[in-house]
């Protein structure tokens, strides 16, 4: 993606998903099953990166040579049983939750000279964000980017620690989700 001329932003996503997950899951929306595919998250994260990027959201993104920098992310959709293993395993937690994330950039590493800057790892239990899209009244394929975008943002170091964090970041996520339309 190009914007300006400025920068040419590319981000390489390595995505998965248990095949099993899809046949158990049989979707009856059609758009839904756009979840599974690669193309559909590339293009989303990309667009969402080159809002931040362009629009400055992030203060300590700003001073980046946007010219020489790649990003890179894995996202996985798996099911309630692993989610909640990794929640044990890494929080401590107890539990399936929706969405996990890892991050691994470091502010440090926004400064170095690097092709490609690693965000991160991103689960979310496709079991939870069934579940969740009846309960809102949205279809999965809603659910799941609203999920997509609050684990994207952790990714890049937005935290909840409190109500108004948490307003100001679901907020973003609006934004964001607002942007692919």
């Amino acid at each position: 993606m190009i914007k300006d001329n400025l920068f040419q932003l590319k981000i390489d996503l390595v995505f998965k998903f248990d095949k099993s997950l899809r046949l158990k899951n049989l979707l009856k929306e059609e758009n839904d099953n756009l979840i599974f595919e690669h193309y559909f998250w590339q293009e989303i994260f990309e667009a969402w990166m080159d809002t931040i990027l362009s629009e400055n959201k992030f203060s300590y993104l700003s001073n980046l040579n946007l010219k020489r920098y790649n990003f890179s992310l894995s996202f996985e959709i798996i099911d309630d049983e692993l989610i909640a293993d990794l929640n044990k395993r890494w929080l401590n937690k107890k539990g399936p939750t929706d969405v996990l994330s890892f991050p691994i950039i470091a502010e440090n590493d926004l400064y170095i000279e690097m092709p490609t800057i690693e965000l991160g790892d991103l689960f979310i239990s496709l079991d939870t964000a069934q579940k969740q899209s009846k309960e809102f009244n949205n279809s999965l394929k809603e659910e799941m980017i609203w999920l997509a975008s609050h684990g994207f943002l952790h990714l890049l170091g937005w935290d909840h620690r409190d109500s108004n964090e948490l307003d100001k970041m679901l907020f973003l996520q609006e934004y964001l989700i607002s942007k692919l339309n």
